[in-house]
This record gives structure tokens, sequence and C-alpha cells, in this order.
């Protein structure tokens, strides 16, 4: 009797992977290198806006560009990108996107001015759409449900550490040497990451092919965005990603002037805050899985915005600890929600986490450059004040998702907390 109830632990009936299996380790393994990666080379310009608008001589809004570039060409892709993986494979669209995406790096190393930079930035973005499109599909089909919030968890882990590493070996590798090659860099680990990925992740079993017609999205389309909850969801993907993208966008123009006046290197040691990131997505996911999606959510943007607020001091340390809180905050946030879409979207998983990551990206794309005024007219305040009403909204909406009721659901089981 011991025997099999080991055995059901880790092997479903299903074939669907269960917590503790190798199976379940492969695709961690794969899909956290995967989001390290792709958060890695989108966001590796942000450590260094500084510098990019000094050596091609442009304001910091438009420096700003070379991050939100990417991330609007990602947030447009993301629904063409969903429509392929639901036609061809989840595992084909994810491996395609981190092949092309490491060549598109590499090629961001040689360009001749900002405006081949920028075009670079897009063509990055649009191509790593693919692995986001496809990856909450992926673990929301291959993944047994009481194990799906430590793996969704530990894919935004990998996102976590992947934009902490990136940010910070190009600082670092900038300060010593040049921009050029520390993107250079990033892309060769984009290669390498890319490799481990066919290696390591497990062939889809519960994959079906679904029509992709143009009417058919936009019929499931319609009947998500008529959903009043994933509504709610996709608005705070939106405010919470804008919020964290502009807080690191203008972070190291503030960090640059006094009583701060950091270095290159020492405003690239700060980005090692998104070790708090990659903490709070493993450990929010095994919360999430054992009090639900409900309290941990709006729990998590509450932290966030009390971190916010403690970056107001004027003493470093406190800056420092502010934006590990906020950082803690807005990864859990991110881990609740996004798993939230998945488990609530049934069969239309891939398309409800294109419309959720088109959400989160625009809000980083729109957001995060629309916050250069505020810096510009009222430094650190003005974005502060900016944020705080975005990530307020976002405190409203997650207050009343408490009360949502699961679709297909009667009405007793409205606070089930996974749902």
């Amino acid at each position: 009797m011991t025997t099999r109830y080991a055995i059901a632990d880790t092997i479903r009936e299903d074939g669907r992977i269960e917590a503790g299996s190798s199976a379940f380790r492969k695709a961690n393994l794969a899909m956290f290198v995967g989001g390290f990666a792709t958060f890695a080379m989108l966001y590796a310009t942000q450590p260094i806006l500084p510098r990019l608008a000094a050596d091609f001589a442009v304001a910091p809004t438009t420096a700003s560009l070379s991050v939100a570039a990417g991330t609007a060409a990602l947030a447009a892709m993301l629904i063409p990108a969903s429509v392929l993986s639901d036609r061809y494979g989840r595992e084909r669209v994810m491996k395609a996107a981190l092949v092309l995406g490491a060549i598109v790096a590499l090629a961001a190393a040689f360009a001749a001015d900002f405006t081949q930079l920028l075009v670079l930035r897009v063509l990055l973005g649009a191509v790593l759409a693919g692995l986001p499109a496809a990856a909450m599909a992926y673990l929301g089909e291959e993944v047994a449900p009481g194990a799906q919030g430590r793996a969704m968890g530990l894919y935004i882990a990998g996102n976590a550490l992947g934009g902490m590493s990136g940010r910070f070996l190009v600082a670092v590798l900038t300060d010593w040497s040049s921009w050029r090659l520390a993107l250079a860099a990033l892309g060769f680990i984009g290669v390498i990451a890319a490799a481990l990925f066919w290696y390591a992740l497990p062939r889809s079993r519960h994959f079906a092919p679904r029509a992709a017609g143009l009417g058919d999205v936009l019929a499931d389309a319609a009947t998500l965005l008529g959903d009043r909850g994933m509504r709610s969801l996709f608005a705070i993907a939106f405010l919470m990603m804008g919020a964290f993208t502009s807080l690191y966008n203008y972070l190291g123009f503030r960090l640059q002037l006094a009583p701060f006046s950091l270095g290159q290197s020492a405003i690239g040691g700060v980005f090692m805050l998104y070790l708090v990131g990659t903490a709070s997505s493993a450990w929010t996911g095994r919360l999430v899985d054992r009090i639900g999606r409900r309290t941990v959510l709006w729990m998590m943007i509450l932290a966030s915005g009390c971190g916010l607020a403690l970056t107001l001091s004027g003493a470093l340390p406190a800056v420092i600890a502010g934006v590990a809180v906020f950082t803690f905050g807005y990864f859990g946030a991110h881990t609740a929600a996004s798993g939230w879409v998945s488990r609530r979207a049934h069969e239309r998983r891939a398309l409800a986490a294109a419309l959720y990551l088109c959400s989160y990206y625009l809000g980083a794309s729109l957001l995060g450059t629309l916050s250069g005024l505020a810096w510009e007219r009222a430094a650190w305040p003005g974005v502060v004040a900016a944020l705080a009403l975005a990530m307020s909204i976002a405190l409203g909406a997650a207050w009343w998702l408490r009360k949502l009721q699961p679709l297909g659901a009667p009405a007793a089981t409205a606070l089930n907390p996974v749902s």
C-alpha cells in the first residue's frame, strides 16, 4: 500500500506531470532557463539607459524606447504566437523563439546608430514572444493541477533571475568595456539557454491542435474579454508591470544624482535585488497552492506599494530596502495572477495567456515610457506618485477578485480559493 501511494504521488493515470517526478524536474529546468534567457535579453538595455542617452545624444525618455520598443513588439506578437502554438504545438514555438531571439540579440551588439538599435530591439521582442505566449499554456496542459502553482512560480523565478543577471552583467561589462560587448555576451548566453531548453523540455502529451482561423480567434477572445474576472486580471498585469518597469527604468537616473552619485557598476548591482523576485515567485507558487490566489494577490500588491513608498527616502539603505520589498510584492502578484488566468481559461489557455501577457508588456511599454514624463517634470517624487496611482487601481481590482465566482461553478463555490 505504501509503495502504491508513493508512486501515485508522482505518476498520474492521465499522464500529467506531478511534483516529485523526473519529468517535473526537467520541465522546471527548461521553463526556468527559457524564462531566464527571455528576460535577460529583453531587458538588457535597462541598466545602461544613461549610457545610451549619452552615447547617442538622446533624452532619457527616448533612451527608454530601447526597452519599450522590445516589450511593445513582444506584446503585439503574443496573440499571433499563441495562434501558432495552438496549431503547431507549444514545443516548436518556444524552441524557435529562443533560437531566433539569441541570433537577434547578438546582432544588436553591432547596431551602427540608435535607430538600428531600436529596429533590432523591436525584432527581438517580436521573436521572443513565442516563449511566453506558449509557456503558460504548456504548464497548464502538462502539469498536474496540484503542482501548477509551483511550476508557474519556478518559471517566473527564472524570469526574475534572468532579468537580474542580464541587467547586472550588462552593467558590469559596460563599465569594464562597452555596451556592445555586453549585448554580445547576452546573445551568447541566449544560445546556450536555447540548447539547454531543447534538451530538457519534456514532450507535450496533452496538446491538441485547435482551429486557428481569424473567426475562431476573435470568438475566443470575445469570450475571454467578456469575463469580468479575466478583464480584471489583464488590468492588473498592465498596471503592475508598467509600475515595475517604470521603477527600474528611472531608478538608474536617480541613483546617478546626488546624494547617491553611484557609478554604472554600482547601479547594476541594485538589479541583484531581482534575487528577491526569484525567491518571491517560488515561495508564492507554494503559498498559492496552500491558501489560494484570492488572498495572495491583493496582499502582494499591497506589499509592493509599501516598498514603493520607501523609495522616497534620501537614505540609500532605505531606498534599496524599498526596491527589495517592491520587487518581492510584484513578482508574488505576477505569479498569483498569471496562474489564475491559466486555470480560469480552460481550453483557451494559450489565447488567455497571450492576452494576459499582451496587457503585461503593453503596461511595460506604455507606462514605462510615459512615466519618463513624470521624471522629467518632478523627478523621483513624480515617478512615485504616478506609480502609486496605477498600483492603487490594481489593488482595487485584486480586492474585488476575492469574491469572483469560478467559471461554471455554482454560487456556493464562489469563494473556492484556487479557482
